[in-house]
C-alpha cells in the first residue's frame, strides 16, 4: 500500500516528527551545552537522521506492510511471531550500529558516548516517526483503523508518536553509551535490542489501536529520569561534571533571588 496523502499533510507529518528532536533535546543535554562536544553531538544527530530513514523503511516494509497485506476490512491480522522476528532483527541492526559509532576510539576517551548516543537516538526516532505519521495520515488506512486520516485525533496521536519514538530511541542509545564507559558492550546490545523491538511493535500497532501507547509510555517516563540524572552526566569528565553541577546550582540560586528580589536592587552572584 503506497501512501497517498496530499503534500501539505506530508509536510505536517515531517514537521511533527522533527518536533520530537526538540522535545528530546530538553533537560540535561540542553543544560550541558558547553561542557561536552556539541559539534560532535550534532554530527551524530545527522548520523541518526540518515540511518533512521533506512531503518524506518525496513520497519515500514517488513512490519507495517505485513500487517496490511494479511488484514482485511473484517479484522486486523497480527502475526506476532513473524512481526517479532522482523522487529528484533531490525533492533539488533540498530543496536549494533549504535555500538559501532559510540564505541569508536575517538569517542570513548572523551566520554562522549552517552550524549552522542542520545543525539543519535533522537535522529533515528524522528525519522521512524515520520514514516509512521505519514501512514497514519493516509486515508486508505482508515479502512482498517478508526484513528487514521487527517483529523484532530490523528494529529494528536502524531505528536505522541513523534515524542515517544524520539525519546524511545534516544534512551537505549544513551544507555548503551553509558554502559560502554563502564566497560560493557555485548550485554547492552541484547537488552537494548529487546527494548527497541517492543518500542517498534508498539508504535506500529498504535496506528490501529492507540491503547498500545500505554505499553511504552510508563517506561519512557521512568527511564527519562535515569538518563537525565545518571546516563547523560556520565559523559562529562570529572572536572567538567563538577563545573556543570556548580553552574546548575548557581543558576537555581540566582533564579530564586531574581524571583524574590525587590525591583531596583542588584542581584548578588557567587563566583
Amino acid at each position: 500500500m503506497a501512501a497517498t496523502i496530499p503534500m501539505l499533510h506530508m509536510q505536517v507529518a515531517f514537521a511533527i516528527s522533527l518536533l520530537g528532536i526538540y522535545i528530546g533535546w530538553r533537560g540535561a543535554i540542553a543544560k550541558m551545552t558547553g561542557f561536552y562536544d556539541l559539534t560532535g553531538a550534532v554530527r551524530y544527530l545527522l548520523f541518526g537522521i540518515v540511518s533512521g530513514v533506512l531503518l524506518a523503511l525496513a520497519v515500514d516494509q517488513m512490519i507495517l506492510l505485513t500487517i496490511l497485506d494479511e488484514s482485511t476490512t473484517a479484522g486486523i491480522a497480527v502475526p506476532l511471531g513473524t512481526l517479532f522476528t522482523f522487529s528484533i532483527l531490525i533492533a539488533i541492526l540498530e543496536s549494533s550500529f549504535t555500538l559501532f559509532l559510540l564505541g569508536r576510539p575517538s569517542v570513548v576517551p572523551i566520554r562522549a558516548s552517552p550524549p552522542f548516543g542520545w543525539a543519535l537516538g533522537l535522529g533515528m526516532g524522528s525519522m521512524q516517526s515520520a514514516y509512521l505519521i505519514v501512514r497514519l495520515f493516509d486515508p486508505e488506512l482508515s479502512q482498517l483503523s478508526s484513528v487514521a486520516g487527517f483529523n484532530a485525533i490523528s494529529i494528536f496521536l502524531a505528536f505522541l508518536i513523534s515524542i515517544l519514538s524520539s525519546i524511545g530511541h534516544a534512551l537505549p542509545s544513551s544507555w548503551q553509551g553509558y554502559r560502554i564507559l563502564e566497560g560493557e558492550r555485548i550485554r547492552p546490545i541484547v537488552y537494548s535490542s529487546f527494548a527497541r523491538s517492543v518500542l517498534c511493535l508498539s508504535l506500529v500497532l498504535s496506528l490501529f489501536n492507540p491503547m498500545f501507547f500505554l505499553l511504552i509510555t510508563p517506561f519512557a517516563i521512568f527511564f527519562w529520569f535515569s538518563a537525565q540524572e545518571k546516563w547523560l552526566p556520565s559523559g562529562l569528565t570529572p572536572a567538567a561534571r563538577q563545573a556543570f553541577r556548580r553552574t546548575v546550582r548557581q543558576a537555581d540560586i540566582n533564579k530564586d533571588r531574581a524571583e524574590g528580589r525587590i525591583k531596583g536592587l542588584i542581584i548578588e552572584s557567587e563566583e
